[in-house]
């Protein structure tokens, strides 16, 4: 069974990701999940490909990824508030400090988290230890809070513009996630090193 470089299995990812039950009946024993998810776009199970892929990706890059899929979806002249959310979670991409999260959150307020760069800067938030303010106790959000957050803008993003073709931007928003995958290494896990003796 392929093990990720997270440590999941591809069955443990379908778990978190709870995809469809259509989407369960396309995975079979020991598929390799790039396989499984180029499998579901053929299908045009879109909404799966991307969940499963959001919650497989590390959040740094899948947050990345979320981004891109806004930034396309913004067009070529964002409104100001659009742009000052996407530069806001570019910056966290790029630095992901505590302060950068905080910013990329309050930029996305003010575009609309109902937004694609709204709910982008929403994941980069979510990716922090605490929901709550600075030097406030601890209030951890859910382990997978961000990655459905970040399913969510891929979705919103791949739907906004009513006059696009709709199931093309899914495909090339899924196909931006494999490469990323591919990039980061997700299918092949780390080598283990032979402990001296």
């Amino acid at each position: 069974m392929q093990t990720l470089r997270s440590g999941r299995t591809v069955p443990s990812v379908c778990d978190v990701a709870e995809l469809s039950d259509e989407a369960l009946e396309v995975y079979a024993d020991d598929v390799a999940a790039r396989v499984f998810i180029e499998r579901l776009v053929e299908l045009e199970q879109f909404d799966d490909a991307i969940a499963f892929l959001a919650h497989a990706l590390p959040r740094r890059e899948a947050v990345w990824w979320a981004w891109l899929c806004a930034r396309a979806a913004a067009g070529e002249k964002p409104l100001a508030p659009v742009m000052a959310s996407l530069e806001a979670t570019k910056v966290w991409i790029a630095e992901p400090t505590d302060g950068h999260r905080r910013a990329a959150l309050d930029a996305a307020e003010l575009a609309g988290i109902g937004s694609p760069a709204g709910f982008a800067g929403l994941a980069a938030f979510l990716c922090g230890d605490t929901l709550g303010p600075a030097g406030a106790p601890p209030a951890p959000p859910g382990e997978f809070a961000a990655a459905k957050a970040i399913a969510g803008c891929i979705n919103l993003a791949a739907a906004f513009d009513e006059k696009a073709d709709v199931g093309a931007r899914f495909k090339e928003f899924v196909q931006k996630g494999i490469e990323l995958a591919d990039r980061t290494r997700l299918w092949t896990p780390e080598p283990t090193t032979p402990s001296a003796s």
